[in-house]
């Protein structure tokens, strides 16, 4: 199920690292993508001289975070690999992995498809040779309307993806993939739990209203019904900008407690993921064994989309 030293590093607020000892988050993004592009690649090999071997980025860590900005900062994808002019996100990361010679999570880009002619909020992971190895678009999109606090709908923009992502890191395991508001939606974290995964990772933008109020509860009440590790890796908060992300990139331990949690601000937390832990926290609290999958059926072995 999960292999070696299960540790990654966390740069704060926007941007998560994972390594061979530690957990990283991190922040980081403007209105100028190349400049977002540039600074992620600074945080990454920042993250990777200290040991980080998995590195996760931010939601829309290359453009700022709205419907108004979707299609402007969007890019091409396919067919892959697509063209630098198509899409420099893609190959900025792509270098980025190999430079620093580890696993890479994007966090998230805008996409356009000019097959469907939709776009997306698309997550890409490279290995550290450069290779891409696994992509998720969001899956459940952020609409929401809270009367007085916020509304906000990507689906005026964005089309959901299809799929549950799961991706095999050598030496460590399985990761399961999710963007932001997927968090919400326990069936996800306990396909990929179930699948073998030791850790959920969720690159995310919560609120000024939602994230003082569940930004926590929903990444320790996804370690705890899965009994997982979990990454929230959030941008840091900008109040010049038109959404205010609510930062506080964290991490839970499948006994539900959280390990490091950032403020709003730009930082760098090291956390220490030890695959040890997932088997003794489920020794002492065998739910795994004790499910009744003669009262209800098990959504994991159900119809579950792993392609597109």
């Amino acid at each position: 199920m999960y292999r070696g030293d299960l540790i990654s590093r966390i740069t704060a607020t926007s941007m998560f690292a994972a390594g061979s000892r530690d957990l990283n988050l991190t922040s980081f993004n403007s209105a100028d993508k190349a400049t977002n592009l540039q600074r992620a690649r600074t945080k990454v090999l920042e993250a990777s001289k200290a040991g980080a071997k998995l590195i996760v980025l931010p939601e829309c860590f290359n453009s700022p975070y709205g419907t108004q900005f979707f299609p402007k900062y969007a890019e091409k994808l396919l067919p892959s690999p697509p063209s630098s002019d198509d899409s420099p996100s893609f190959h900025a990361l792509s270098a980025v992995a190999k430079e620093a010679n580890a696993f890479l999570i994007g966090g998230s880009i805008p996409e356009y498809s000019p097959e469907t002619e939709k776009y997306y909020n698309t997550s890409l992971t490279f290995s550290p040779s450069g290779a891409l190895i696994a992509t998720h678009r969001k899956t459940h999109l952020f609409d929401i309307d809270i009367p007085g606090k916020i509304k906000f709908k990507e689906s005026d923009v964005l089309s959901p993806g299809n799929k549950v992502t799961i991706v095999d890191i050598p030496e460590y395991g399985k990761v399961g993939i999710a963007i932001c508001y997927d968090v919400r939606f326990p069936e996800l974290a306990m396909i990929a739990a179930r699948k073998g995964c030791f850790a959920l990772i969720y690159p995310g933008a919560f609120n000024m209203t939602t994230g003082p109020l569940h930004w926590s509860l929903q990444a320790r009440a996804r370690a705890m019904d899965n009994q997982v590790y979990v990454a929230l890796c959030s941008p840091a908060r900008d109040m010049e900008a038109t959404y205010h992300a609510w930062g506080h990139s964290l991490v839970a331990d499948p006994n539900a407690e959280v390990l490091a949690e950032m403020d709003e601000k730009e930082g760098i937390a090291y956390v220490e993921l030890n695959g040890e832990k997932i088997d003794d926290i489920r020794r002492g609290i065998p739910i795994y064994s004790q499910r009744r999958f003669d009262v209800y059926p098990d959504i994991s072995e159900g119809k579950v989309k792993y392609e597109e």
